[in-house]
This record gives C-alpha cells, sequence and structure tokens, in this order.
C-alpha cells in the first residue's frame, strides 16, 4: 500500500498494442493483471500503436505511439516521405518525454526483437531503440518481460534490436531460442531467464456447453506472405499456403467436419473471405473474436485445432485441445516442443494439403493422450509463470518486494 508521504510507482506499457493483433493485447492484459494484484498502488499508462482501443478495453490512459499517424503505410509522393522523415525526428523527443515520466516501462510480450513477419528497420525496431536508450538516459528501468527474439539478417534491423536489448535494465524470453538467438546478436544474456508465454498467465475460460456440431474443427489463418527474409517471393508462399489450406479445408467438409476459422489480426479477414469464398459450404463459418478470452472459447469447443498464428496455438493449447501447428518460425516449434506436441507440425511455407491431412489423421488417433499431456504442461507453465513475476517485482519494484517478503515472514 502506498502511504501518505509515498509517491505511486509510474508504470509504462509500451508496444504495438490495441492496433487489432489480438497476441499482443493478451500479453498486455496478462502484465496488468499481474500490476493490479501485485502492485495496486501503481499510476499505469501506455504509449501504444491504438490508444483509443486500449483505454476502452483495459481503462488506462493511452499516448499515440507515432506523432506520424500514417507511420505504417507505404509512403510513395514526396510528401509522405517527408512526412514520415519529420516523424522520426519529432518522435525522438515524444519518446523521451515520455519516458521521463515514468519509474518503470514495460514491453509486455510480442515479438519485439525478431523479424520472422516482415518489417522495416525504421519502424518499431526504431521505436523500441528509442524507449530502451530514454530509459537509459533518464534512469528509467525499462523492461523486456517474456519477448520472443530470432535472428536477424537485414543489418539496420539487427543493430537496432541488439542495442535495444543491451539498453533495457531488465529481459525474459518466451523459449530458449530467443534467449540463444539474443546471444549469438552479441547480447550478455547471462542473468536473462526464460518462462513461458505471458498469455499462459490469462485466465481459461469454463468449458463451454456442447455446440450440438460434433467433430467440429478450428482452423486458424493468417494473411502469411512469409518473413523478412522472403520478400522476393511473398506472393508466391502466401498462395501456395491459402491453396494448401483451402484443400485441407474442403478436405474436411468432404468428411463431414464442421470448420470453425479463426484469425489473430484484423488483416487476416481477406484470407477468411478467401477460404468462405473457395468452399461453399454451411460446414465452414468464421468466428469473429476481440480477444485472446474469445479464441480460448472457441478452441474448447472444438475437438481439434489446426493453426499457423502463434497466440492462437497458444489458446488452443492452453484450453488442452489437440493441436497442430502450421509453423513459420522457430517460436512455434518452441511453443510445440514444451507442450509435448513437436510431433505435430507442417511447414507454412510449403503447405501440401494431403501430407496435412495424414498428419491432422494421426493427431486425432492420439487425441485422449495428448489432452493428457497438455493438462500437465499447463500446470507447469503456471508454476514457472509466478516465478516470473515474482522475479519481475523483484528486478522492477525492490521496495514493494522487501515489504511483500517481510509481510511473509511475519503472517502467522
Amino acid at each position: 500500500m502506498t502511504t501518505a508521504n509515498e509517491t505511486p510507482v509510474r508504470v509504462g506499457v509500451f508496444g504495438l498494442l490495441g492496433s487489432g493483433n489480438l497476441g499482443n493485447d493478451g500479453s498486455l492484459e496478462a502484465v496488468l493483471g499481474y500490476l493490479r494484484a501485485e502492485h495496486p498502488e501503481a499510476v499505469v499508462d501506455a504509449l501504444c500503436g491504438g490508444p483509443e482501443a486500449v483505454t476502452t478495453r483495459f481503462g488506462i490512459p493511452a499516448t499515440r505511439l507515432h506523432w506520424n499517424r500514417t507511420e505504417y503505410r507505404t509512403a510513395s509522393r514526396a510528401g509522405a516521405i517527408a512526412a514520415k522523415g519529420l516523424g522520426k525526428l519529432v518522435d525522438v523527443f515524444r519518446t523521451a518525454a515520455w519516458v521521463r515520466r515514468h519509474d518503470v516501462v514495460i514491453v509486455p510480450g510480442m515479438g519485439v526483437l525478431e523479424a520472422t513477419l516482415p518489417l522495416r528497420p525504421w519502424g518499431f525496431p526504431y521505436s523500441l531503440f528509442l524507449l530502451c536508450a530514454s530509459g537509459r538516459l533518464f534512469g528509467t528501468r525499462v523492461a523486456l518481460v517474456g519477448v520472443g527474439a530470432a535472428a536477424i539478417g537485414n543489418r539496420p534491423t539487427r543493430t537496432l534490436v541488439r542495442w535495444s536489448a543491451r539498453l533495457a535494465a531488465y529481459r525474459s524470453y518466451r523459449d530458449g531460442q530467443s534467449r540463444d538467438a539474443m546471444r549469438a546478436m552479441g547480447v550478455d544474456t547471462a542473468r536473462d531467464e526464460v518462462h513461458p508465454d505471458l498469455a499462459f498467465a490469462l485466465p481459461t475460460p469454463p468449458a463451454s456447453a456442447p455446440s450440438g456440431r460434433p467433430g467440429q474443427v478450428c482452423v486458424g489463418v493468417m494473411d502469411f506472405h512469409g518473413g523478412n527474409d522472403d520478400r522476393a517471393r511473398a506472393e508466391e508462399i502466401h498462395r501456395r499456403y491459402l491453396d494448401g489450406t483451402i484443400r485441407f479445408v474442403r478436405a474436411l467438409v468432404e468428411d463431414g467436419r464442421p470448420v470453425r476459422l479463426l484469425t489473430g489480426d484484423k488483416c487476416d479477414a481477406s484470407v477468411v473471405a478467401a477460404i468462405l469464398d473457395a468452399v461453399d459450404s454451411p460446414l465452414v463459418t468464421a468466428a469473429e473474436t476481440a480477444s485472446l478470452a474469445d479464441l480460448m472459447k472457441e478452441t474448447a469447443a472444438a475437438d481439434t485445432v489446426v493453426a499457423i498464428r502463434y497466440h492462437n496455438l497458444i489458446c488452443a493449447l492452453k484450453v488442452g485441445t489437440p493441436t497442430l501447428a502450421l509453423s513459420y518460425a522457430a517460436k512455434s516449434d518452441a511453443l510445440m516442443a514444451r507442450m509435448g506436441l513437436a510431433a505435430y507440425r507442417h511447414p507454412a511455407r510449403e503447405v501440401d494439403a494431403d501430407r496435412l491431412l495424414e498428419q491432422f489423421r494421426e493427431l486425432e488417433k492420439h487425441a485422449a493422450e495428448l489432452r493428457q499431456t497438455l493438462a500437465e504442461r499447463n500446470r507447469a507453465a503456471a508454476r514457472q509463470l509466478e516465478h516470473q513475476f515474482t522475479a519481475l517485482t523483484a528486478a522492477l519494484f525492490p521496495a514493494a518486494d522487501h515489504t511483500h517478503v517481510h509481510a511473509r515472514q511475519e503472517s502467522p
């Protein structure tokens, strides 16, 4: 509790939050849950991509991440290019002023140290560098909590990411491969810990009532064009992924299986529309999801899940539904291995509908034992995340941590 003579801790949260990505917002929800439970005295606000959405949903004040509102649109005309350049300069001062007002800034989860999807160095990597450099300059503790990382080929992006990580006061990762990637990029990770993704700290919804449609399969989709190193063949990758997914869904329908399409970002709507158009059947429906809780409810009602987006996979695994991953990055492979389903992965860049169908049938054959495995792995993940939040309190709120320890020692 804060006494009359103490100033509440000022905590900022930072990232592409409120921008339509359910996984990013789920990570924020988990961190806000921790802060409200362990540090209710903290005064929290955000610097983020979608401030209106964050304020509406989470009830905290929020500021727009970029001065230039068209930051993530391609600039071709001279005026737009000039506005982007001016925005980069203005954001230096805006970010520094925001960081200076805080005691602690938390970057909640997300793949902020990776480029597994198309990414320009002067977009989010530049913003993250400004944040971490400002934190070091003003003595504000910046924490990268449960983040994802991966080897980066593009030199400017790699440099910005490396220095962001070095300048942060605290780092933890959502898998061992992320920590290894940062070590390979020249960051001292000796004191950095690995914990499950923050989304595993979210409440698991109660079991859904039977849908009346036995055998339902959730298929998570994505507007997937490969990663940063795939730009030259992005359209080829997208077409192969989409064609393979359509063939797979059509095969399920021919077997009489109801299919529920799931998304994880507003940009995935075009893929849903393409599948619904190609597989014209009442057995195929699309879910409307606004949060990871919504995704968990959908996956809990399914017999099995096949998904590509990382947080769609997490939602399915967290509720204990047997899941097959269309894997596009090492983070998906690490997640499936952690949860005991490493055998059930298929390459997203080379979707082979026939092979995918074989793997799917194998998954269903072992569904009962996989559900038991997932229950055990989820219990372990919950314990590990308790340790994550204890470590975060010790690193960022040392006075509060001392108070909590003292109170526990004096309790009967």
